[in-house]
C-alpha cells in the first residue's frame, strides 16, 4: 500500500512539473504575440496618419485641377 501512494505521489509530482512547463511556454509565446501586436498597433496607428495626411492635401487641391504631367510649367 505505502508503495502505491508514493507511485501516485511521483506520477502527481511529474504532472505538475509538465504543466508548469507548458505554463511557461505559454506565458513566453503570449507574451511574443502582445509584442508583435504592440508592433502591429504601431505600424497601423503611422499608416493612419499619412492617410488622413493625404486627405487632407487632396481636400486642399481644387476639384478641377490638372494632373501634375499636364502641368504647363513642366514643357
Amino acid at each position: 500500500m505505502p508503495n502505491m501512494l508514493e507511485d501516485r505521489l511521483t506520477r502527481l509530482e511529474e504532472l505538475t512539473f509538465f504543466q508548469e512547463e507548458r505554463i511557461e511556454k505559454l506565458d513566453a509565446a503570449l507574451t511574443a504575440q502582445q509584442t508583435q501586436l504592440d508592433a502591429v498597433e504601431r505600424e497601423l496607428a503611422d499608416a493612419r496618419l499619412v492617410i488622413r495626411s493625404l486627405r487632407d492635401k487632396l481636400a486642399q487641391q481644387p476639384e478641377n485641377a490638372l494632373p501634375p504631367h499636364f502641368m504647363p510649367e513642366r514643357w
